[in-house]
């Protein structure tokens, strides 16, 4: 199926990434805990959100809900977005066109 989009793809991702971090417990996908995480410089945290993040856009080609910590990512064609969910509630729409 894949992830329909026209904006440029790096500004997705990043969008895409800052939402993410927002999750409380992102971290996890890294199967890292609390102590861990706080360890790394901001820095390499954001690379390794970036890098979730590019991972996750193109997962939810197949698969169109995905699980990051206590959020998910949904992708809502019908719409063009992404919805960054964090314990059910929506905290991020990024805007796929």
């Amino acid at each position: 199926m894949g992830v329909k989009f026209n904006r440029e793809y790096k500004d997705i991702v990043t969008d895409l990434a800052n939402a993410i971090g927002t999750i409380d417990d992102s971290y996890e996908a890294f199967e890292m805990d609390a102590d861990d995480w706080s360890a790394l410089a901001s820095a390499e945290q954001a690379e390794f959100m970036r890098t979730l993040a590019d991972d996750i856009f193109y997962g939810l080609g197949s698969m169109p809900k995905l699980s990051i910590g206590s959020g998910t990512i949904e992708y809502d064609p019908a719409n063009h977005v992404l919805k960054v969910h964090s314990h059910e509630n929506v905290v991020h729409v990024i805007q796929l066109i």
